[in-house]
């Protein structure tokens, strides 16, 4: 037999059964289409982290208050306490660093905004006007904070585009007077709708203010976070070593704050979240297990079912190995087409969870598409082997006696 008829031997005998073969075909397909759809929810997640701590800013150092246990970043780091509170005159010191760009106080809370006749609750950030910069927002209306003394802020507030929706039904807020807390300010500008921020603040629903003025509203003269910008990415490492010297010097010789860099923060969740990716792509994998199991029994009821078939061959001269190569072409085919349907079923499954959260890019990773289709395409002819065996062991005499 030449490999043309082994292959039309096979599509044959996978024809022949048109049940057998699409369950057999269902089983790869599913397994598969859960590698794909499984490691694009953990790939879109380490994307989406990755995008919204881009978002941040550029060449960024964060000072926490509070020493962590092991000087790195863990997600414990915002629950740490300290002896020494950050203040504005922390935050200002930084400034005269020499590989400082730009630094940011921030400090943030809970508050009622009541304006226009309607009432709804918000966070509000006190912070300055080099806040904008770094983190890069865009105005919709008007301008960001005014620049002026940190000490002393004038009574403005920036809104989030929800709330201009919510508060003033979408009409232009610049200028109106709204009341946060117990203060009276005036709206200067609103923000471009930017959706969901980083750990999970919506920037939308945030109304910023001074941050002299928010301490004042929470009274309070601790900071929550200071932010700082190298002047290059080269300068992070300087900049941090900068700031916690300068830190530790104004804090009576104490190290008790906690310094973290963007790279550093990136670095640990993309760990994280390819270690998660890979283990979802391991326990889905599993069932391209199941799936070649199925293949193989399938296979094994075909040896039987064509016994007298195979004798047949055998007795026309057919050799073991053109009945063992029949047989591993029919398990390939069952696996390459299942393989190929569940990549298919899974691209389905990715692309609707993108229409449903359109922020998050649920896009199968390269590797884990390779991985499946090679899997699946293993599994398949691994667990053919045995029937193939089987097949070209008969004897033609005895297959020839059982049909």
């Amino acid at each position: 037999m030449r490999n043309a008829d082994v292959l039309r031997f096979a599509r044959d005998a996978a024809a022949g059964y048109p049940l057998r073969t699409s369950l057999s075909v269902l089983a790869m397909a599913i397994g598969v289409a859960a590698v794909v759809v499984l490691t694009s929810l953990g790939d879109g997640a380490r994307r989406y982290v990755v995008e919204q701590f881009s978002a941040l800013g550029s060449n960024l150092v964060i000072i926490l208050p509070g020493r962590s246990a092991t000087g790195g970043f863990s997600p414990a780091n915002a629950l740490t306490t300290t002896p020494r509170d950050l203040t504005v005159d922390d935050a200002f010191a930084l400034t005269r660093l020499p590989s400082v760009r730009r630094v940011a106080p921030l400090t943030a809370g809970n508050s009622e905004i009541n304006a226009n006749g309607r009432l709804r609750e918000v966070v509000v950030a006190g912070t300055t006007s080099t806040y904008f910069d770094i983190r890069g927002f865009k105005m919709a209306q008007g301008h960001f904070l005014p620049e002026s003394d940190w000490s002393r802020g004038a009574p403005v507030a920036v809104i989030g585009a929800k709330i201009q929706e919510e508060i003033f039904a979408g009409r232009s807020a610049v200028g109106e007077l709204v009341r946060l807390g117990d203060r009276r300010l005036r709206v200067v500008g609103v923000l471009k709708a930017t959706g969901q921020g980083v750990g999970g603040l919506n920037t939308d629903e945030v109304v910023f203010i001074p941050v002299s003025v928010a301490q004042s509203l929470f009274n309070t003269s601790t900071l929550f976070r200071i932010l700082i910008e190298a002047r290059s990415r080269d300068g992070i490492e300087a900049v941090k070593r900068e700031a916690v010297a300068s830190l530790k010097l104004r804090h009576g010789g104490e190290e008790d704050i906690t310094a973290i860099t963007q790279d550093a923060v990136l670095a640990t969740f993309d760990k994280l979240l390819r270690a998660l990716t890979a283990a979802v792509a391991g326990i889905a994998a599993i069932s391209l297990a199941v799936a070649g199991i199925l293949v193989m029994n399938v296979m094994l009821v075909a040896v039987t079912q064509r016994t007298a078939e195979i004798g047949l061959l055998k007795a026309l001269g057919a050799r073991a190995a053109t009945i063992r190569n029949a047989f591993m072409a029919e398990a390939a085919m069952l696996s390459l087409v299942g393989a190929l349907t569940g990549y298919g079923l899974g691209l389905f499954g990715a692309f609707v969870l993108r229409q449903m959260y359109p922020v998050f890019p649920a896009y199968p990773p390269d590797w884990a598409v390779i991985a499946a289709l090679g899997t699946a395409l293993g599994t398949g002819m691994l667990f053919g082997i045995m029937p193939a065996r089987r097949a070209a062991r008969l004897d033609p005499v005895q297959a020839l006696m059982k049909h």
